[in-house]
């Protein structure tokens, strides 16, 4: 029976994902990024764009929430290194949504972390928590201390 719920648990991860597939995650990232919010800090000596209150980035099939994100960038050309959105954040794509009290994006790594009571959500299929990461090049989550809810499909 364990070994049954582990085999529905890491199916339930996998189609839990952010992304649709390997190949159009680098796209994806490394496309147009649009962020609003309220107030701007850019402080260019650091090299970081602190973004405040009422925060929205979009991308073209992504869109994360949260009440504060602070990007770190490379000095030459600008490229994102990190990104650390904290406070109700949410993430939603297509009908999955992972919500979370703070994100850290490493683009190095390609990998997203999800602290703070993350919580996956996929229609009524729902897994939680102590610690999301989500490793964007191999298309797979990893949960600490994990709970999965799954519900079956009603036929009509």
């Amino acid at each position: 029976m364990l070994k049954r719920l582990l085999l529905i648990s890491i199916f339930f991860l996998y189609i839990l994902t952010i992304q649709a597939g390997a190949e159009n995650q680098k796209a994806n990232i490394k496309g147009p990024v649009t962020i609003t919010s309220e107030t701007l800090t850019a402080d260019n000596k650091a090299h970081t764009a602190l973004f405040e209150n009422k925060v929205v980035a979009i991308t073209t099939d992504l869109t994360i929430n949260s009440d504060k994100m602070l990007v770190f960038y490379k000095e030459d050309g600008g490229d994102v290194t990190k990104i650390e959105a904290t406070g109700n954040v949410r993430v939603l794509r297509e009908s999955r949504i992972i919500t979370s009290k703070a994100a850290t994006y490493y683009a190095d790594e390609q990998k997203v972390v999800f602290t703070g009571a993350p919580r996956a959500m996929d229609g009524d299929n729902v897994v939680t928590g102590t610690k999301m990461t989500y490793f964007m090049d191999e298309d797979r989550f990893h949960v600490e201390n994990s709970k999965a809810i799954l519900k079956n499909k009603k036929e009509h």
